[in-house]
């Protein structure tokens, strides 16, 4: 069968540099969306097929578009209030043509959004058709961000550049009065705040970091940003109001003495009344409000600040809650292992082995190997266990130079254990039906006549396993011990598939009776 085309090998030399751009690229989302690289290779073809310019939504240039467009955002929202409240009319030329720079790429944003694939949480590919994307987009976003794109900054700047060109004073105090009108209504540009929380929700998407770990990165810094938002927006009131006003004679602003200040000074004033009232340790200044317009500014802080507050603590403790569930699940297990031994008199001293054991067991977190074996495919299962006791096996003198198929089946019925350091794993002279691997760990194997300390990759009880007969030594653990160990009756069941192999395993137990002691 021929192999699928990849994104640059299904495009040709002309197209291939700017079209690759606009294909899927592969990382953790995509794979979990398509489930494999050739799904995701079969994506890109079927997107090069439909012929017409759509941005895939996890291909290379919305990943930089999307980075792009939520630090020129940031900026907008940061800007747009300073620009209002403290710069007067005199922004300069250089944050003027930033505010042009801005609405046209927001402008630009709302055309491409009309070429801008869908990809949806229950989706098995992604929307590419010209019409479903553009009902979608017509349907939910559109209005929002045609109205967070009216270009203010177009406006502003002609309206500044005949303003400098009028020498009437009647006609400059009008023009002054309109430039006001207009600098208020550039607020509306905050609402591209919304377009801020969506690219955070997006950039999720096309990360290739831990899925998991990108998304707790990403709430816990869009929860920074906004409150540094709501904060900074606040201070810029706290100044803009007493502005509109032309600073009255008992507002803060002339009791502070900032009338000729820099912006700086301005600004932090502003801010620090802000801070003080959205978390209720003062008014800002050593006086209450003197009018209705400072009350009533100072009571939305307050009620901002408790809502900031609200929101900062709820999603501080979501986060806490949901930021290690192992760890949680371990402690919630450990806590009704603590009320049971407690319930059931047990000695102090089996108390804490049986702490010790759980910690040496788990690690703090808490999971079931069962369950977890369960639910991947037996693929995956033999793989895992490939990884974990493939070297274990291979060590074993009656386990090397066998075929795959045993091997592979021998790990399938390898089961995990932990000891403790002083448990007797094994006694000599008793029956004994297993044999152990050790992965982590040091024992210490004892006869009447003979000691032997056996560490990682050993191995004991080979005998037992073939034979079910007595173990000829006891093994006792010197350290926590993380073993696997192979019972007989499992053995019996992979031997029942191999019929020779059981013949040549049972010689070499004629052979090599004390297999133990070696």
């Amino acid at each position: 069968m021929e192999k699928l085309k990849g994104p640059k090998e299904g495009c040709n030399k002309a197209t291939c540099g700017w079209r690759a751009l606009l294909l899927p690229q592969l990382n953790r989302q995509s794979l979990y969306v398509y489930g494999s690289e050739v799904a995701v290779e079969q994506e890109c073809v079927r997107q090069l097929e439909s012929g017409v310019f759509v941005i895939h939504p996890f291909s290379p240039m919305r990943s930089y578009y999307i980075m792009c467009m939520m630090a020129i955002t940031f900026l907008n929202l940061i800007g747009i209030p300073m620009e209002i409240a403290f710069l007067d009319g005199s922004s300069g030329l250089v944050w003027e043509s930033f505010n042009v720079f801005s609405d046209t790429l927001f402008l630009i944003d709302v055309v491409l959004n009309f070429r801008m694939g869908i990809i949806t949480e229950d989706a098995e590919e992604a929307i590419l058709d010209i019409k479903q994307i553009r009902v979608n987009y017509l349907r939910t976003w559109f209005i929002p961000d045609i109205i967070a794109a009216f270009p203010i900054g177009y406006i502003l700047l002609f309206a500044d550049l005949h303003y400098q060109n009028e020498d009437s004073p009647s006609k400059t105090n009008k023009m002054m009065r309109i430039l006001m009108f207009v600098r208020i209504l550039s607020l509306i540009r905050l609402a591209r705040v919304s377009r801020l929380v969506r690219f955070f929700n997006e950039v999720e998407k096309v990360s290739n970091a831990n899925l998991e770990v990108v998304r707790l990165f990403f709430r816990i810094l869009s929860l920074f940003m906004m409150i540094f938002l709501l904060c900074h927006w606040n201070g810029c009131i706290q100044y803009f109001v007493p502005m509109l006003e032309e600073f009255p004679a008992d507002c803060w602003v002339r009791k502070e003495n900032l009338m000729n200040s820099t912006v700086i000074a301005k600004y932090s004033w502003g801010v620090f009344r802000a801070l003080s009232q959205m978390i209720a340790l003062s008014y800002g200044s050593m006086d209450a409000p003197t009018n209705y317009v400072e009350m009533w500014i100072v009571m939305v802080s307050m009620v901002s600040g408790c809502m900031m507050y609200t929101v900062l603590v709820a999603n501080a403790t979501a986060m806490i809650a949901n930021l290690d569930p192992a760890a949680k699940e371990y402690k919630s297990k450990m806590s009704r292992l603590e009320h049971y031994m407690t319930f059931m008199k047990l000695p102090p001293e089996l108390q804490l082995r049986i702490s010790n054991y759980y910690q040496a067991r788990y690690g703090g977190k808490w999971f079931d190997e069962r369950d977890v074996m369960e639910t991947v495919s037996s693929s995956l299962k033999e793989q895992i266990l490939m990884v974990m006791c493939s070297r274990l096996l291979r060590k074993v003198p009656m386990f090397q130079n066998r075929e795959e198929n045993f091997i592979n089946s021998m790990l399938l019925k390898l089961e995990y254990e932990v000891f403790q350091e002083g448990d007797v794993i094994v006694r000599q002279h008793v029956p004994g039906d297993r044999m152990f691997f050790i992965d982590h760990g040091e024992v210490l194997l004892e006869t009447d006549s003979y000691e032997r300390e056996l560490c990682d990759g050993d191995y004991f009880g080979e005998t037992c396993v073939l034979t079910k007969g007595k173990h000829l030594a006891t093994v006792r653990a010197l350290t926590d011990c993380q073993c696997f160990s192979l019972s007989w009756n499992n053995l019996q069941d992979v031997l029942g598939s191999f019929p020779e192999i059981r013949k040549d395993l049972e010689k070499s137990v004629l052979l090599n009776p004390d297999a133990e002691l070696l």
